[in-house]
């Protein structure tokens, strides 16, 4: 809609100027503008040391830095997109050395295979794997059932069969390990809540003395 005398053009920051630093607002951009309409240099760059104060107090971060002055003297360039002529107290910074993107960290890490039981629990299955045949391997392999089985019953269902827990052990291990038949888990009582880490909040409302606790939290069978 074009603005009238009965109209008012409203202004969007998506249809204005991107901000190359967007921490310091677009006022500072407009304080860096009319900077360059300032014709003598040494009241130029006094003004330059005054926009450099602004965005100091903007900021007040920046101070944690070793260099923090000289940085915020690069910003004032940034802004300006390097053209700027004033007398700073810095070397001038190179448009090809302030927009040199970071160095990529390659991520070694594998997909994990099942996102309910975790990282970690696959690096324990690496280990059981290593160890020897004998009494101290079921073992382990025992108390991951039973650690797994918890896990289990927090992000999916109210109850698993302990044949799922040794089949995902088999799966996860890439059928490295075997569980050795006979192996039993220890009963879960009815009582026995598992709640989701971090989530186990108080929504419950006082009613008559007692509280109602809301939250994330399943009940398993026997």
């Amino acid at each position: 809609m074009e603005a009238n005398e009965k109209t008012i053009k409203l202004e969007y920051n998506t249809e204005r100027e991107k901000l190359k630093m967007p921490e310091y607002g677009r006022y500072i951009l407009q304080m860096v503008e009319q900077l360059r309409e300032i014709p003598d240099k040494v009241a130029r760059t006094r003004q330059a040391y005054a926009v450099v104060k602004c965005m100091e107090r903007l900021n007040p971060a920046v101070k944690q830095d070793e260099h923090w002055e000289q940085k915020l003297w690069d910003h004032l360039f940034i802004i300006a997109d390097y053209d700027l002529d004033v007398d700073s107290p810095y070397p001038l910074p190179k448009p090809e050395q302030m927009d040199t993107k970071p160095m990529a960290i390659p991520l070694k890490k594998r997909p994990v295979k099942a996102t309910h039981y975790g990282r970690n629990i696959e690096s324990i299955i690496d280990l059981i794997a290593s160890e020897p045949e004998g009494e101290q391997k079921t073992t382990m392999i025992r108390q991951l059932a039973i650690y797994m089985r918890q896990q289990y019953l927090i992000w999916n269902k109210d109850s698993v069969a302990d044949e799922t827990i040794f089949q995902d052990i088999e799966k996860l291990s890439e059928y490295r390990i075997r569980v050795p038949e006979g192996i039993t888990l220890s009963r879960i009582s009815s009582d026995t809540s598992f709640s989701r880490p971090g989530l186990n909040l108080d929504f419950g409302q006082r009613r008559g003395g007692q509280q109602r606790r809301g939250g994330f939290q399943r009940k398993n069978k026997r």
